[in-house]
């Protein structure tokens, strides 16, 4: 039986992204070789449309670019990926680097200059903090 994995969504090819495309990453599909990937998009499951304003994290809150405040449905969003982890037994997860729900070590800055800082998304930051370690999908060798 394999390890279960919890991936973003994007990463293998789910049309969720803001834009409604994907991050397809071939190298995160072949981790499917060595775990049972279970994928998830907290931006959907908080309730957010495909295609939507793209969103970038400035302290506790996620703003649209738009002006609209989404931090209630990344929070959501968020703890339904935690739920997901949780019922299925899940201590890893592979998210999509500088998103605003899952970014791990850096994310956008907030100005939708495309600038990143040191800082965790919505999903990433739930998820270290109940255990789950979190890698981006430039680190997905540290699971090899």
């Amino acid at each position: 039986m394999k390890e279960k994995l919890l991936v973003s969504a994007c990463l293998l090819g789910e049309n969720c992204r803001y834009s409604g495309g994907n991050n397809y990453s071939p190298a995160v599909a072949a981790l499917g070789e060595r775990y049972e990937l279970i994928p998830v998009c907290p931006e959907v499951l908080g309730g957010l449309p495909t295609p939507r304003p793209p969103a970038e994290r400035t302290g506790e809150r996620v703003m649209g670019r738009d002006g609209t405040d989404v931090t209630a449905a990344f929070r959501l969003g968020a703890e339904r990926a935690l739920e997901t982890a949780l019922a299925q037994g899940i201590t890893r997860a592979v998210l999509k680097e500088r998103s605003p729900s899952c970014g791990s070590g850096q994310i956008y800055d907030g100005a939708f200059t495309g600038r990143v800082i040191p800082g965790q998304g919505v999903t990433a930051e739930l998820l270290s903090a109940r255990g789950v370690a979190v890698y981006g999908e430039s680190r997905i060798q540290e699971l090899l």
